[in-house]
């Protein structure tokens, strides 16, 4: 008897919560809502080294800037190989404010290469995909 007692309370519990009326919100509730967003904008997705000799230099910078009205963070920058390295800021980067993804490729192979580098932030529109691209040739 008791435990049919306790269920049917626990069952009386259960069903007036789910007949718990919905909150609605005001029009000036939901503007105090936090509506700003990053947006990340490169000025070039394409980095082209051209025809480059091997064991040169390979690294190159990407320059971005926040255009959106939050801070920008990259939480992680993928590359399609090992090859390819990637150094960037873990620091929050301010609305209008600028910063630079730098990228090293490994010049020893010998032919032409295209790469891509994966980044990931908080920015609008979700992860960004940048290209390197080149040929690399026998010093001479």
């Amino acid at each position: 008897m008791k435990r049919t007692l306790n269920i049917a309370i626990l069952l009386i519990f259960a069903l007036s919560l789910f007949n718990a009326a919905p909150i609605e919100m005001t029009k000036n509730e939901l503007a105090t809502f936090d509506n700003k967003v990053a947006i990340i904008s490169f000025k070039t997705e394409v980095i082209d080294y051209g025809t480059i000799e091997q064991n040169s230099d390979g690294t190159r910078i990407f320059t971005f800037t926040n255009s959106g009205d939050a801070p920008l963070l990259i939480t992680n920058v993928k590359t399609s190989c090992g090859c390819t390295v990637p150094s960037y800021s873990k620091a929050p980067i301010l609305p209008g404010a600028s910063g630079e993804l730098e990228i090293k490729y490994n010049t020893k192979k010998l032919g032409t290469f295209t790469k891509t580098v994966t980044v990931m932030s908080n920015s609008e529109g979700g992860n960004k995909v940048l290209k390197i691209k080149g040929n690399i040739v026998a010093a001479k």
